[in-house]
């Protein structure tokens, strides 16, 4: 596959920028530019997509229907967005390396991508990750997901947090900023524990090995969200967030009713595929009916998801540096972009 290479910079489209926004809408118009789909699409600049439908197959995720045009029209320009960072960043480092009259590792540029259960994280991380390591200087790109640094189901049980998983509280917030820490450090190696779907939990001695990647990209629920109440007293005044090791941050957003509708769909497409195994921790729920699997994942969402996102999730939306808003059919609309 063709690698993509940056062509000259011509003038960009200027989009409308809104005027005022209601109360609790996604931006302040003051601190960010939006964009519609075209204007964005327009940023491509006649890129050349290094993508075949094949590959696409492999990256979506449960009930995604990204299309080919959705990846030329809205993640290429971001990836073409987030490789001239990238470039900008290793820039920096080199001039920083002049001033010192010393050579320090470089630590990798790293993108944050957050956003509901359901809302499509997982495809977004992948698609990125394959157009990013697909730019002419061809960067070493590594993705971790946060599940890995929940609690395991035993701990999780033991304090009574098994309905709140996925919430703050339920994550290893010490584990993760220590990892973050190796990985922005220049560290050799940085261990990311490895957590199933099928099992519902962390597997025991199995780590996903970090080697000093050019572009790490760390996709979960909460990652623009400080330290929980609860972990407060563990943690220094001088403490980090997991936000702070960000040098780019993307929010997924999608009307709440919308993210419900993807998560029953999704929720009665594992009920016939991957429920079915009998080591998986929902295969009690294979051999419910349809009505029966829908009440479930409606219990689940209406207690434990829906919360977590109007509580901890989509308050952190706004500091994020771009918002990928979408439709129900599961196309982006809109894009926030925080003015530089």
């Amino acid at each position: 596959m063709t690698a993509l290479r940056e062509p000259a910079p011509t003038p960009a489209r200027v989009p409308r920028v809104r005027a005022a926004l209601a109360a609790g809408d996604r931006r302040k118009p003051q601190l960010y530019r939006r964009f519609d789909a075209k204007d964005w699409a327009a940023l491509r600049d006649e890129t050349p997509l290094p993508l075949s439908e094949k590959e696409l197959t492999a990256l979506r995720g449960r009930g995604e229907t990204i299309s080919l045009k959705e990846v030329s029209n809205i993640y290429l320009p971001l990836s073409r967005l987030l490789s001239l960072h990238a470039q900008a960043s290793r820039a920096l480092y080199q001039n920083a390396n002049a001033f010192l009259g010393r050579r320090h590792v470089k630590s990798p540029y790293i993108i944050g991508i957050a956003g509901s259960v359901a809302v499509g994280k997982s495809t977004t991380a992948r698609i990125l990750q394959t157009l990013l390591a697909r730019w002419k200087d061809h960067p070493k790109v590594a993705l971790v997901q946060t599940d890995g640094f929940l609690h395991p189901t035993a701990t999780l049980e033991a304090r009574g947090l098994m309905e709140k998983k996925g919430w703050p509280e339920s994550f290893n917030l010490p584990a993760l900023l220590a990892f973050m820490a190796k990985v922005k450090s220049g560290c050799r190696q940085a261990l990311a524990p490895v957590y199933s779907h099928e099992s519902y939990d962390i597997l025991p001695g199995r780590f996903l090995v970090i080697e000093r990647p050019d572009i790490l990209i760390l996709e979960g629920l909460n990652l623009l969200q400080g330290p929980p109440p609860s972990l407060s007293a563990a943690l220094t005044d001088m403490s980090p967030f997991v936000s702070d090791f960000f040098d780019f941050s993307i929010y997924l957003d999608a009307e709440a009713s919308v993210i419900k509708k993807w998560y029953l769909e999704r929720f009665l497409d594992l009920r016939k595929t991957a429920f079915q195994d009998p080591k998986a921790y929902f295969h009690r729920y294979a051999a419910l009916s349809e009505k029966e699997a829908l009440k479930a994942a409606h219990g689940f969402w209406d207690r434990i998801n829906l919360p977590n996102l109007r509580r901890n999730i989509l308050p952190t939306r706004r500091r994020a540096d771009l918002i990928i808003h979408k439709r129900a059919d599961h196309a982006t609309d809109e894009i926030w972009m925080r003015k530089l």
